[in-house]
């Protein structure tokens, strides 16, 4: 997008390693599988047995005017963006009027809607429901509580687009930065797992059903089962070049490019050529020609179909020149969490320039295309970084990361 360029200045991470974007880049460094056996659910028809929990935290470190309203997915949220405004040079204890949010979740709090439905179906009343439950299960309840929570009085999106809500969100802060009608945008996603959650991917067909957490969740391999749902937060601060500079703040990369579109034949599977457009339209944006990217983070979730579509992709316009891998082995699919908590990652890689391989792949899957797959980890410089993240509903998108070249 041609406008003011648009930079990270702070990062904030809960995930199933635990609190912390430094926690989360460890476990993943150290190649830790963060997924966990679950405990007897008691639920007919249910046979998932493995997911990604992150700790139990103390919901009491949000303040009780803000935290009433507040489902797991807010409070995860406001512990991501509590992180990432501090790393900016933000005060997170004081209001933010000028910044605006972009969080996206995948929907209202499953947890909360479970507690409403058992009351009203055993008692056929609403007698003694909490006025506080609409606004935990509201479609934009991550969004508004982080904008409660922190005091901020711009612009609130709230993008639902299931898997790929956290990038989407990411890509529509920068947009609106980049465009001028924001300086400061407060970005990314959350979720909160739930076994319904997993029992949908179950009966979609597309659930990992082994048993073993460090089997559950192998991207690309011929192996592979299906997904392992997952949980956590990302979140992003993003601001206008000019004003981190003013502001003295350290910048951890610029976003180069994005781009979002639809794929409109089916609802459920996946399209090759659709993924590889949106690549092409994200390094259009950028500016930037396929040789220009050093490494490709896949949103590949280990589905037989989404892997074979997105690695075709990744074949037909990189060739087999670029490393790939998906993150999605080591600690699971967090659902609309997912895009900004591996954005996270990538910003990490690129500052490093160590980059991580696909957990659990041990035998690629040929469908998916000549993919160079790194079995360790491995260094890239000088070269962007593209990212993906799609969604059931045929959602796209696709964000080039690179350092900031003042």
């Amino acid at each position: 997008m041609r406008g003011r360029r648009v930079v990270i200045t702070g990062m904030g991470a809960l995930s199933p390693y635990g609190e912390g974007a430094s926690v989360m880049m460890r476990g993943l460094r150290d190649g830790v599988c963060a997924l966990r056996s679950l405990q007897e659910h008691g639920i007919d028809g249910l046979h998932c047995g493995v997911a990604g929990i992150v700790p139990r935290l103390d919901a009491k470190r949000v303040p009780r005017e803000s935290r009433r309203t507040m489902s797991p997915m807010s409070l995860h949220a406001c512990f991501a963006v509590r992180e990432a405004l501090f790393q900016a040079g933000l005060d997170p204890d004081a209001p933010l009027p000028g910044a605006g949010v972009a969080m996206g979740s995948t929907i209202g709090s499953p947890e909360v809607l479970q507690e409403f439905f058992s009351a009203y179906l055993r008692d056929k009343s609403v007698d003694g429901m909490r006025g506080t439950v609409f606004f935990k299960v509201m479609s934009h309840t991550v969004a508004a509580n982080v904008a409660l929570a922190f005091g901020c009085a711009r612009r609130v999106l709230a993008p639902a687009a299931a898997c790929a809500s956290g990038l989407m969100a990411v890509g529509l802060g920068y947009e609106a930065v980049a465009s001028g009608r924001e300086d400061l945008m407060i970005c990314g996603g959350a979720d909160e797992f739930h076994l319904l959650t997993a029992a949908t991917f179950e009966r979609l067909g597309a659930a990992s059903l082994e048993q073993e957490p460090r089997l559950a969740s192998r991207p690309f391999d011929t192996a592979r089962q299906g997904l392992v749902c997952s949980e956590g937060a990302g979140a992003l601060v993003l601001e206008s070049l000019e004003r981190a500079g003013a502001r003295g703040a350290e910048i951890l990369a610029e976003i180069k490019g994005f781009a979002m579109l639809s794929t409109p034949a089916n609802i459920a599977h996946p399209s090759a050529e659709a993924i590889e457009t949106c690549m092409r339209e994200a390094l259009d944006d950028a500016l930037l020609r396929p040789q220009d990217i050093g490494y490709v983070n896949a949103h590949a979730t280990a589905t037989e179909w989404g892997d074979i579509a997105e690695g075709r992709a990744v074949a037909g316009l990189f060739g087999d020149a670029v490393p790939v891998s998906s993150l999605k082995g080591h600690m699971g699919h967090a659902m609309a969490a997912s895009g900004a908590l591996e954005l996270i990652s990538c910003i990490e890689m690129l500052r490093t320039s160590v980059y991580i391989p696909t957990y659990g792949l041990e035998t690629p899957d040929a469908r998916c295309g000549a993919l160079r797959h790194p079995q360790a980890s491995f260094a890239v410089t000088g070269k962007a970084i593209l990212k993906n993240s799609f969604a059931l509903g045929g959602s796209n998108c696709s964000l080039v990361l690179d350092h900031c070249c003042q």
